[in-house]
C-alpha cells in the first residue's frame, strides 16, 4: 500500500510513496455514471442441473453481456476532463479501488479517477493491473493502457507499463463494467518496480489534512455492536486539525436501500467520538451507514454498518402457536419492511393502511415488470395475496397484478434480457413455485413470455419442482443453516405446502419440518446461530435482526420480531405447524446438553452441533479444506447471556473489515481450514500458505460479553451462564485500535492451530472451567500439521491436516451423511456417561 510521507511538496500537495508490492489507491473520484444496458431479449442456456453448490456459477453469457462486448470493447473514448470531483479515495484498509455494489437490472457503470505520479527523471513505471471490469489509462493526455476483459465477477490481470516524464504526470483512469446483480467492480494497480513511486493527490489540501482524512476514514467504527434506545455514536482514533463537517446517511439493507435517517455534525479538533442525536428510534435492523467526512473535493466517504434494536429482552411468548402467529401478523402489518409481505400481513390481519398498501403494491409491480433480480422472491407472496385475498383488494389493483403475473418471465426457456438469477437453490425453488401458482390461478390465460397457457405453465412447473425436491431430499440444502436464505426457502416451501397438490405439498411439508428442526437445534436464547452454508456480516453480527429470528419466536415462543416480511407472513397466514417436539431443542432444560450430527448439500456440509442451556458450538467439518472459500461460516460460538454474544474464527477473505466481497473480512474464509468437532471441543487447522493475508482471527461480539480474559494463548469469554475459550497456537493479540478495536483477536502466521470449547454454569462453574482450560495441554506441530488437545484427566483429541481425527487414540470418522439431524449425545439419556463432554 501507499506510505504517506510527512513532508509537503512546494505546492502543499500531499505526497505518498508507493513501494514495490504496494498499490496506488490515492485518487480523486468522479460521481457514478449508470445507464441501463439490457441487450436484446433472447433465450438463455438452461444450465440448471439441480446439483446446487455454494459459490459463483458459470451460467453463460447473458444477452446484456454479449451486447456489451460487441459494442463497448475497443470503442473510441475521448477522455473526460471536465467532470466534477465527487470524493477522494485515500489509502486505507483496501488495496483495491473498489465500487462493488448490487444492481437489479443490467447497467453500464463507470467512474473517472485522476491522480498525479511524480518522477525525478523520465522512467517507465511497471505495474500489475487487476480488475473486475475494464480499465483505460491516459498519461499526460495520451492513452497508454486499454485492458477490457469485462468478465463477470472474475478477476483478470495483466502487466502494464506507464511512460512517465520528469516532474508531475497527469494520470486519468476510467473504470467501467456491466453490472449484473451482485457486481464485484474494482481495479488494483500494484507497483512491480523496485524503485518507489511518488504519488501526489491533485486537490487543494495540504498533507496534514489528507493524512487526517485518511486516518479518520480508516479507523472509524460504531461505538457499540448494537444501539438500544441510544443515538448513533461513531468513534475515531485520529484527532487534531481543524473542525470537519461529518454527514451520515442511514439506509436499510433491503431491496430498496431506503434512507432511514440523515444527520450532520462537526468533528472538533481532538474529538475522539461523535454522536448524532437525530439518529435514534430507527426501525430495528442491521443498517448501512454512509459516512462523509469533510466537504466538496476535500471529502472522503466510508460505508459501515450498525445494529439498532428497540429492546434487548426477547418478547414474552404467547401460549399457543396460533396466538403467536396472530401477534406476528399484526406486528408485520404495522412494522414490516416495505415489501409485498407486509401487504399480505395487512390483509390477513385486517390491519390495512391503504396508502402504504398501494405504495408497496406499486413498487412491487414495477420491480416485477422490470424483471428485477430477486423479483421472484416477491412474486410468490404476491400470488398468495392474489389467490387468497382477491376480494379484499381494489378491482383495478387485481387487474394490474394479473397483468404483471402474465407478463413475467418464469424461466430461462422464455426470452429475456434481464439479470434475474435462475441458478441457485433458493431462486430455482421460487421461480418454479411462482410458475406453478400463477398457472393454477390463471389456467386459461396466455402467459406473454412463454406463449403457454397457465395450465401448461403449471404442468411444467410440477415437473421442475419434482427435480428440485429429488435433489434436496437426497443431499440436503447447500445453504445450510443460513439465516439469510432459509427465509427465502420458506417463501417457496410455505407456498407449496399451502397451494400445491397433495403430493408436492407433502414434500414441501417434509422440507419445512426438516428446516424447523435445524433451526430449533441451532437457536439459543431466541437467536438462530451456528455454522452456515452462506452467511453475510449482517447475519453474523446481528442475530436477532435476521429474517430467520422471527421464525424462531413464532415457532418456539422465545425471541424477537423485526421488519423481515419476506416469508414470515406466509408462515403466519398458513395452517402449517412445526412438529411440537422441536421446541425442547430450541430451549434446553437446565444442565442438559446434546450433540447433533448430519450432512447438508451436494458438497457435503458435515455438521456438528453441541449445545447446552447457555452455550452452543457449531461447525462444518471436513469441508473443502485448503480451497478458496465463499460464504461458508465454519465455526461458530453462541452464548445465551446477550443477543449479540457471538464469537467465531475465520481467515479473512479481504482487507477491509467493512468490505462486501465473498468471502469478506468476517463472513466466509479466504482459505477454508481443516475442522473437526467432538462434543464441546472443536479443533481447527488453518493453512493459508500463499494467500496474501497471512493471519487468522476471532470475532468477539463485545457488547454481549460479561468477561473477556486473555491469558497465554487462550481467550476466555463469558456471557451470563454461557462461556467459551478459544486457543491459537501462534498466540492471540487483541486489536487495540481501528475499525475492529476490542472485537478482533488476531493470531499471526499462515499456519496455525486453533481450538474452541464451550461450557455453561454459575460463577463457581465458570471458575472451574477457566482453571480447566488453562490446565489443558495443547500441542501443534507445524511440520506434520498435527494438533493435539489434552484436557486434564481426559483422553486426547488429535487432528491432522490430512483429515485424520482421533479421540483417545481411536479414529472418529464422520458417519452421519444423511440430511436429517441425529442426536448423537444427550446428557439426559441413560448412557450419558459414555463419551461425555470434556469441559461441560
Amino acid at each position: 500500500m501507499e506510505h504517506m510521507t510527512p513532508t509537503r511538496t512546494p505546492h502543499g500537495d500531499p505526497t505518498y510513496t508507493v513501494l514495490q508490492g504496494g498499490t496506488v489507491t490515492a485518487w480523486t473520484v468522479s460521481g457514478l455514471t449508470a445507464n441501463d444496458f439490457p441487450g436484446e431479449p433472447a433465450l438463455a442456456e438452461d444450465r440448471v442441473d439441480y446439483r446446487f453448490i455454494n459459490g459463483f456459477v458459470d451460467v453463460g453469457d447473458l444477452p446484456c453481456r454479449k451486447a456489451f462486448w460487441a459494442t463497448m470493447v475497443g470503442r473510441s473514448i475521448v477522455p473526460s476532463l471536465d467532470w466534477v470531483p465527487a470524493s477522494l479515495n485515500l489509502p486505507g484498509s483496501n488495496r483495491r479501488v473498489e465500487f462493488t455494489h448490487f444492481w437489479h437490472v443490467p447497467t453500464h457503470v463507470s467512474r473517472w479517477l485522476r491522480g498525479t505520479f511524480r518522477a525525478d527523471e523520465a522512467r517507465e513505471a511497471n505495474f500489475t493491473l487487476k480488475t473486475c471490469g475494464g480499465v483505460r489509462i491516459w498519461v499526460n493526455g495520451e492513452e497508454q493502457v486499454r485492458f477490457e476483459p469485462f468478465k463477470r465477477n472474475t478477476e483478470s490481470a495483466t502487466s502494464i507499463r506507464l511512460a512517465l516524464r520528469a516532474g508531475d504526470n497527469d494520470v486519468l483512469l476510467l473504470t467501467e463494467d456491466l453490472a449484473e446483480r451482485d457486481t464485484i467492480w474494482f481495479f488494483e494497480l500494484e507497483l512491480t518496480d523496485e524503485a518507489p513511486l511518488t504519488v501526489v493527490l491533485p486537490v487543494a489540501l495540504d498533507g496534514e489534512e489528507v493524512r487526517r482524512l485518511e486516518a479518520l476514514a480508516r479507523t472509524v467504527r460504531p461505538s457499540r455492536d448494537v444501539f438500544v434506545g441510544t443515538p448513533l455514536e461513531l468513534v475515531f482514533d485520529q484527532g487534531g486539525g481543524e473542525p470537519l463537517p461529518v454527514t451520515v446517511e442511514i439506509y436499510s439493507h433491503g431491496h430498496d436501500k431506503a434512507v432511514l435517517a440523515r444527520a450532520k455534525a462537526v468533528l472538533q479538533a481532538d474529538q475522539g467520538s461523535l454522536a448524532f442525536p437525530e439518529v435514534i428510534g430507527l426501525p430495528d435492523g442491521y443498517h448501512g451507514i454512509r459516512l462523509t467526512i469533510g466537504s466538496g473535493t476535500g471529502s472522503v466517504t466510508r460505508n459501515l454498518d450498525a445494529a439498532f434494536l428497540s429492546d434487548l429482552k426477547p418478547l414474552p411468548g404467547h401460549a399457543s402457536l396460533a396466538e403467536r402467529k396472530k401477534a406476528a401478523l399484526s406486528f408485520s402489518a404495522r412494522h414490516g419492511a416495505p415489501r409485498i409481505g407486509r401487504v399480505l400481513a395487512m390483509v390477513a390481519s385486517g390491519e390495512v393502511e391503504p396508502l402504504a398498501r398501494d405504495a408497496i403494491v406499486d413498487a412491487t409491480l414495477a420491480s416485477i415488470d422490470r424483471r428485477d433480480d430477486c423479483s421472484d422472491f416477491s412474486m410468490v407472496p404476491l400470488l398468495w395475496l392474489l389467490g387468497a385475498y382477491r376480494e379484499h383488494l381494489p378491482a383495478e389493483m387485481v387487474e394490474r397484478i394479473e397483468q404483471s403475473v402474465l407478463n413475467y418471465r418464469y424461466w430461462v426457456d422464455e426470452p429475456g434480457n434481464d439479470v434475474m438469477w435462475f441458478w441457485s437453490e433458493n431462486h430455482v425453488l421460487c421461480f418454479h413455485t411462482s410458475q406453478l401458482i400463477a398457472g393454477q390461478l390463471l389456467p386459461d390465460s396466455v402467459f406473454t413470455a412463454s406463449g403457454r397457457t397457465g395450465r401448461q405453465q403449471a404442468a411444467l412447473a410440477r415437473q421442475r419442482l419434482a427435480r428440485w425436491f429429488d435433489a434436496v431430499e437426497a443431499h440436503g440444502l447447500a445453504e445450510w443453516n443460513s439465516a439469510a436464505y432459509y427465509p427465502v426457502d420458506f417463501i417457496g416451501l410455505l407456498a407449496l405446502e399451502h397451494w400445491a397438490d397433495d403430493a408436492i405439498a407433502a414434500r414441501a411439508r417434509h422440507q419445512l419440518d426438516l428446516i424447523f428442526q435445524m433451526v430449533a437445534l441451532h437457536t439459543l436464547a431466541g437467536v438462530p446461530a451456528g455454522s452456515q452454508g452462506r452467511a453475510y456480516d449482517k447475519e453474523l453480527r446481528a442475530g436477532p435482526l435476521t429474517e430467520l429470528a422471527p421464525f424462531a419466536q413464532v415457532a418456539f415462543g422465545h425471541g424477537w420480531l423485526n421488519g423481515g416480511v419476506a416469508s414470515l407472513p406466509m408462515f403466519c397466514a398458513s395452517d402449517y405447524t412445526p412438529p411440537p417436539a422441536f421446541k425442547e431443542f430450541a430451549a434446553l432444560a437446565p444442565d442438559r446438553s446434546i450433540e447433533a450430527r448430519y450432512t447438508q448439500g451436494l458438497e457435503a456440509g458435515k455438521l456438528v452441533l453441541f449445545k447446552t442451556e447457555a452455550s452452543q458450538l457449531s461447525t462444518v467439518v471436513d469441508h473443502k479444506t485448503g480451497r478458496k472459500g465463499h460464504q461458508q461460516h465454519v465455526l461458530d460460538v453462541r452464548l445465551a447471556g446477550h443477543p449479540m454474544a457471538r464469537l467465531w474464527i475465520n481467515h479473512p477473505g479481504e482487507d477491509d473489515p467493512w468490505g462486501t466481497q465473498r468471502p469478506s473480512y468476517w463472513a466466509g474464509s479466504g482459505i477454508l481450514p481443516r475442522v473437526q468437532q467432538y462434543r464441546d471441543v472443536a479443533l481447527l487447522i488453518s493453512d493459508a500458505a500463499g494467500a496474501r493475508i497471512d493471519w487468522t482471527h476471532a470475532y468477539l461480539g463485545r457488547d454481549g460479553l460479561d468477561e473477556v480474559i486473555l491469558e497465554g494463548n487462550w481467550l476466555i469469554a463469558r456471557s451470563g451462564r454461557g462461556y467459551t475459550a478459544l486457543y491459537a497456537s501462534n498466540g492471540l493479540e487483541m486489536v487495540p485500535e481501528g475499525p475492529t478495536a476490542g472485537r478482533e483477536a488476531r493470531s499471526p502466521g499462515d499456519l496455525v492451530g486453533w481450538a474452541a470449547v464451550v461450557g455453561a454454569g454459575d460463577a463457581q462453574a465458570f471458575t472451574a472451567f477457566r482453571n480447566r482450560v488453562l490446565s489443558t495441554d495443547v500441542q501443534f506441530d507445524a511440520q506434520t500439521k498435527r494438533l493435539v488437545l489434552t484436557p486434564p484427566g481426559r483422553e486426547s483429541l488429535e487432528l491432522l491436516y490430512d483429515g485424520s481425527f482421533k479421540v483417545g487414540g481411536v479414529r472418529q470418522p464422520f458417519r452421519h451423511e444423511q440430511p436429517e439431524p441425529s442426536i448423537t449425545y444427550d446428557s439426559a439419556a441413560a448412557d450419558s456417561n459414555a463419551a461425555r463432554p470434556f469441559y461441560t
